[in-house]
């Protein structure tokens, strides 16, 4: 079931109205929340329903077992707890990814082909309650965090807004709000109807519209395109990548503000980084903090040689990479986005050995360092999205010999990816002088501009709404 439908907005139109009917009422609150969020996640495949009751069972049980162990029986406990969480996600997410390369090495050596090619389908949103749930386990481990009654985990883990696509919510941020009494007089109406509508133009408009018109044609078949043009669909997958993810993020934050809950802020302005560290500190900076604390950290992080600490960063960013999908592509992204911070680290050092500061100063230099942060990004994106290395290594390719026309070049997708950048350099200020004019109009006017927002939306968005492009991860 996708946001930016009519069946979403049938369905979030039945369980606003009876989970706020609910609300005094903690125990069937929160078993209608259940079932709203299980149904929710039928809605692509109901034979899964049951993957994500069996990962809450394993985190709850896990959970409430680590708490009472004590020594090594604890650690234990919580290994076996982890292998499983992590065995579910194995299975589904990496079985063909490893026995398609374990059969083509085998058969390469002459063993012929002794290992099962299974298809095994890839649940949708397999990889966030899966994060989700091993922070739960973890946090308990580290005592930061006691056992929940197990209708609290099933709401953690299930709940609708967050299921599929993240943000990555810990239970240290949510199970507080989902055992406080509900009130719908504290319910910030006007940010999430503004985070609904700045998701829904993100997604329907401009990430739908460059990848149909400019990113699609272009990664689908490189040797076909000029140079610009490939350079054009690598600009125009950054935007629409972005455009996506933040797009879901908004909608999905602004569903929860609706229903009572707040979740972290997942986007800060990317493509205003001026390193490649600067840059994860703002795109999906759930994940990003998630793998800091329960991998990096864990690995050792900024303890040790600065030798370990580049392993440490170069394993925490290839799994990160791992983590997008079972592919080289995503393992060659994750790996040089871990050795441009291992470069950039070793160059923040030398210029603070010379007495510089570590990140450049001056309005001339940051802008700098920002093109070609931007840039370098790009680079990466254009193997995030490339079907396989050879595609990528094509589009490469393109950029040095694809001289000649380039019709995809029109001014509308020059337009739209610019748009996309230059609105991360907005000002604060400017977005909250806007919300507070929204805030101050009367409900008739709020509804007639949301309705205006929603028709111009409908009018330039595509036929059709493709899924998110988070979902498959």
């Amino acid at each position: 079931m996708l946001f930016p439908t009519t069946d979403f907005a049938i369905f979030f139109a039945v369980v606003y109205t009876v989970q706020w009917l609910l609300a005094p009422y903690a125990g069937p609150w929160k078993a209608f929340l259940v079932l709203a969020s299980y149904f929710f996640y039928a809605w692509w495949d109901w034979r899964f329903i049951f993957l994500l009751a069996a990962s809450t069972f394993i985190a709850w049980s896990g959970g409430r077992l680590i708490h009472a162990a004590e020594g090594t029986r604890r650690r234990a406990t919580l290994w076996v707890t982890l292998g499983l969480l992590l065995g579910l996600l194995a299975w589904f997410k990496y079985f063909g990814f490893v026995a398609v390369n374990l059969d083509n090495l085998t058969h390469a050596l002459g063993l012929g082909r002794p290992i099962p090619l299974l298809v095994v389908t890839l649940p949708v949103g397999i990889s966030f309650f899966t994060f989700m749930a091993i922070s739960y386990v973890v946090d308990i481990y580290r005592g930061v965090l006691r056992p929940a009654r197990g209708i609290d985990v099933t709401v953690f883990l299930s709940f609708f807004p967050h299921l599929v696509a993240g943000p990555i919510v810990r239970g240290t941020e949510l199970l507080p709000q989902i055992r406080r009494r509900r009130d719908p007089e504290n319910v910030h109406y006007v940010e999430a109807s503004w985070l609904i509508m700045a998701g829904l133009a993100k997604k329907v408009v401009l990430s739908s519209f460059l990848s149909t018109y400019v990113v699609d044609p272009v990664f689908a078949d490189p040797h076909q395109h000029s140079a610009l043009e490939v350079l054009f669909a690598v600009w125009g997958y950054a935007v629409q990548i972005y455009a996506d993810f933040s797009g879901y993020t908004d909608i999905a934050i602004g569903l929860a503000l609706l229903l009572g809950f707040r979740f972290p802020v997942n986007f800060r302005r990317p493509y205003t980084a001026v390193d490649l560290q600067d840059f994860w500190r703002r795109w999906h900076i759930t994940l990003s903090f998630w793998l800091r604390d329960y991998l990096y950290i864990p690995l050792g992080g900024n303890r040790g040689t600065e030798w370990r600490i580049s392993v440490n960063i170069l394993v925490t960013m290839l799994l990160g990479g791992l983590w997008h999908g079972a592919s080289w592509t995503f393992v060659f992204w994750g790996g040089y986005h871990g050795v441009g911070q291992i470069l950039g680290r070793r160059r923040r050092a030398a210029r603070v050995a010379r007495g510089l500061p570590a990140l450049p100063t001056g309005r001339w230099r940051v802008a700098w360092a920002r093109f070609v942060t931007f840039q370098v990004v790009c680079l990466g994106w254009l193997f995030f999205r490339a079907d396989t290395v050879g595609t990528a290594m094509a589009m490469l390719g393109r950029l040095v010999t694809g001289w000649g026309a380039s019709p995809l070049v029109t001014p509308l997708a020059a337009l739209a990816i610019a748009s996309g950048i230059v609105s991360q350099y907005l000002p604060d200020g400017w977005l909250v002088r806007v919300q507070q004019l929204f805030a101050d109009r009367r409900t008739v006017v709020q509804g007639a501009l949301l309705g205006l927002v929603l028709l111009v939306i409908t009018t330039l968005g595509p036929q059709g709404v493709a899924p998110f492009i988070y979902y498959r991860f």
